[in-house]
């Protein structure tokens, strides 16, 4: 379903990444940071502000492989998902789930009290189940 999900922190340091083709993870890594120019802008336009009510900011941009969609929680912590561009039986719909889904878990994941802001997420129940998200069996 997915090729990749990053999570980029406030000052846009990624928090964490994972893709499932290892082969691909640095033009994935690419697209990723390539998208948060795109995020920053559409921030600074008010879409994405976090006053505003709305946090999905949608399709990204796309290339021949990839649809780069993107996310911004109210603390300006970014989601990024990389999808594969031949899958056109994705719908908006379920790209917003897997975001609703990937904020539920990145929440439960710095709820934990010996979790430091700001540092990489090494959770492993964390990782589990951003790669079931992945799969598409979440």
């Amino acid at each position: 379903m997915a090729f990749c999900i990053a999570v980029i922190g406030k000052d846009n340091a990624p928090l964490y990444l994972t893709t499932s083709d290892m082969e691909q993870e640095l033009d994935l890594q690419y697209h990723v940071n390539a998208a948060l120019d795109v995020v920053e802008e559409k921030c600074l336009i008010g879409k994405g502000s976090p006053e505003s009510k709305e946090l999905y900011l949608g399709l990204l941009y796309s290339t021949e492989n990839h649809k780069i969609y993107g996310f911004v929680t109210n603390t300006r912590v970014k989601f990024i998902v990389v999808i594969d561009s031949s899958n056109v039986a994705l719908r908006e719909n379920e790209v917003r789930a897997i975001f609703r889904n990937l904020h539920l878990l990145y929440t439960d994941a710095i709820c934990n009290p010996f979790y430091i802001p700001g540092e990489s997420l090494t959770s492993k129940k964390f990782d589990r189940a951003v790669q079931k998200l992945m799969s598409g069996t979440a």
